[in-house]
């Protein structure tokens, strides 16, 4: 059973529209996707040597722009004790550049969130709450989060957090799934965001 059904429950899984149901079942294997996105924007000015530093790990980047093609593989893994974990890796195209927007989730019973650590190597960590929608569509949220520094993971306060809330839903009409993503600072905003379009590689 893949981390994101143990995190949602099965009555909860069974509402959520059918393809979401089949690409959120991975537990073995591999999933591929391409698509484009419709934008993607990042924060103040300011912020853009954070930026610049998080391509270093792979997390986040300072550019954006308007119909960016991008691809994203998720790839099941085993930890070293024994845990089912899924790697995110989310590539963008600016031209002749790649940037990218990785993470690695597993799932913990006994508090029924997704761990998810982010970059590569991990700099930060965060909880995650996964929710079905009237729609079938899913909601993410990020809820606790923490700095990683090697073997130190630091709580980060609210005001120092990048809060993400995640929209996927499907098209019927255009046979693609819709992506949303926004990460928010309660004192500078907007952080980072994208919203695009994608279809699972059927062939890979």
């Amino acid at each position: 059973m893949s981390i994101y059904r143990q995190m949602l429950g099965e009555e909860a899984f069974q509402s959520l529209h059918p393809m979401l149901q089949k690409r959120y079942e991975i537990s073995k294997g591999s999933l591929y996707a391409s698509g484009m996105m419709k934008e993607i924007k990042t924060g103040k000015w300011w912020l853009v040597p954070l930026f610049r530093f998080g391509t270093r790990c792979k997390l986040m980047f300072p550019e954006q722009g308007n119909d960016i093609p991008f691809t994203l593989a998720n790839v099941c893994r085993v930890g070293r004790n024994g845990e089912q974990q899924i790697h995110w890796e989310r590539i963008f195209y600016f031209h002749k550049k790649r940037r990218y927007f990785n993470a690695l989730m597993s799932f913990d019973s006994d508090r029924k969130i997704v761990k998810d650590y982010l970059g590569e190597p991990s700099i930060l960590y965060s909880d995650l709450l996964f929710r079905v929608g009237m729609n079938g569509d899913l909601y993410i949220q990020s809820d606790r989060q923490r700095l990683v520094c090697g073997k130190w993971e630091i709580p980060l306060p609210k005001w120092l957090q990048g809060i993400a809330n995640v929209r996927e839903a499907y098209i019927e009409e255009k046979d693609a799934f819709s992506i949303q993503v926004e990460v928010r600072n309660p004192l500078v905003g907007v952080i980072f965001a994208y919203e695009g379009e994608f279809r699972i590689d059927e062939n890979k």
